[in-house]
């Protein structure tokens, strides 16, 4: 009797960080970062210049050699990889396009390098270009398009790549406001909920919870919290994510002894009796609501209320113990409610 063959574990899907460092010299651009992104998932690198989110993106790419760790894509080491062996897409914050080509000539240039079939190449850019709703845009230049259009067509050329891990480098930082607000629901149905990982790079916060899963915060190289937008914002690790997360940005009142009390603006309400005295420096009205900048003891404080509460010029401020967010002194970490 022939014994059956042993059944192997099949590799595991998605990206995988392990380890990964990048040093220039004496300094350290990334240190020890380990993080998994599954299959479909979308995950936002997000931090202040120099926090290490575009190396993270270059190592990932293969445009950068790691100094230590390794990046497993569906279970295959990929680190000594070079960039065209990768399968990797990225899209950069310049689009990068031909001026001199047509969308359809700019998609089409990428395959026929590669050697792809005429029919082949067609019928690929044809697809794309419906998905991408650019049909009518094929035989435009770019100078001919507008921000929102040239990026989509950046997107659609890393798209026919038919790609393991689609990597944004800061994708829409190029685009006014509204349109960065219109295009986000957009390149979220196209990116997002696929067979490959997406790893989004970003400083905007409101772009990394409106785009992704899960938020990796990084600072000076390091990874301080990775979750979801909620979590982070709720439960932030330390001061910096706490700080970092959240527009007006989180009251921080002076540190009694070894802590130091964190309170959102929203949190703040005010009270008759037993709060801390105020005086209404200036009010910013932002739509329905209005950000107050009190003056107290402790230092200024920001105070979100409805845009139709009237308040006066003095006043006492309170809030609930369970908005309250405690952070060590020292260390910054966030700790457990006394």
């Amino acid at each position: 009797m022939i014994d059956a063959m042993p059944v192997l574990p099949s590799p595991a899907p998605g990206l995988r960080i392990e380890g990964l460092s990048r040093r220039l010299g004496e300094r350290t651009l990334l240190a020890d970062l380990n993080l998994a992104v599954a299959p479909g998932e979308c995950l936002a690198l997000l931090g202040p210049s120099g926090c290490g989110k575009t190396t993270t993106l270059r190592l990932l790419a293969g445009l950068d050699a790691a100094s230590a760790g390794r990046i497993l894509l569906d279970g295959r080491d990929i680190t000594q990889q070079s960039a065209g062996e990768r399968r990797v897409a990225m899209v950069f914050q310049s689009y990068a396009l031909y001026p001199h080509l047509s969308v359809a000539d700019n998609l089409a240039l990428g395959l026929r390098i590669r050697g792809m079939a005429p029919k082949e190449r067609e019928g690929r850019i044809a697809a794309v270009l419906e998905l991408l709703q650019l049909g009518e845009l094929r035989l435009r230049r770019p100078a001919q398009l507008s921000g929102g259009q040239r990026q989509r067509v950046a997107l659609a050329r890393a798209l026919l790549r038919q790609p393991r891990l689609v990597l944004l480098d800061e994708p829409m930082s190029n685009l006014d406001a509204q349109l960065r607000e219109e295009l986000r629901p957009e390149l979220r149905r196209l990116l997002c909920g696929g067979d490959q990982p997406v790893v989004y790079v970003t400083h905007d916060q409101q772009e990394a919870m409106g785009m992704a899963d899960r938020i990796a915060v990084l600072r000076d190289g390091a990874l301080q919290q990775v979750g979801s937008a909620r979590e982070l914002y709720e439960r932030p690790a330390n001061r910096f994510v706490a700080a970092f997360l959240g527009r007006p940005a989180i009251n921080l009142l002076p540190a009694q002894g070894q802590r130091q009390l964190g309170l959102r603006p929203e949190h703040l309400q005010p009270v008759l009796h037993g709060g801390i005295a105020a005086r209404l420096q200036r009010r910013e009205w932002w739509g329905n609501q209005q950000l107050l900048w009190l003056e107290t003891a402790q230092g200024d404080l920001r105070m979100l209320v409805a845009a139709d509460q009237s308040l006066p010029e003095q006043l006492q401020l309170g809030w609930r113990p369970e908005h309250e967010l405690w952070f060590d002194s020292h260390s910054g970490e966030r700790l457990a409610a006394p």
